[in-house]
């Protein structure tokens, strides 16, 4: 994982959100994801959960599962937490 998130990607994951979510809080998420992760169906949808707690939106089961196979599809690097936070904006 990058040491740091883009300030571009912190920006547009607040104005999105209309939050304001620190850096510390998207790192300290981060660091708890591993590669398997993302391979892990019930290990990926608490991880939606916290992104959703963490940015205070509620997300449906519906998004929760378009969202796992959009990473399941994507093949997404998990290093690249960024990347997963981007499409997972979209989807909201």
């Amino acid at each position: 994982m990058a040491d740091h998130i883009s300030k571009d990607a912190l920006d547009a994951i607040n104005k999105k959100t209309g939050k304001n979510i620190t850096e510390g809080a998207v790192k300290k998420l981060a660091s708890t994801v591993k590669p398997s992760t993302l391979q892990n169906e019930a290990q990926l949808r608490t991880l939606i959960k916290q992104v959703s707690a963490m940015a205070k939106i509620p997300v449906s089961e519906e998004t929760i599962q378009e969202i796992v196979n959009a990473i399941k599809k994507s093949g997404m690097n998990p290093s690249n937490m960024e990347s997963i936070m981007k499409m997972m904006m979209k989807k909201k």
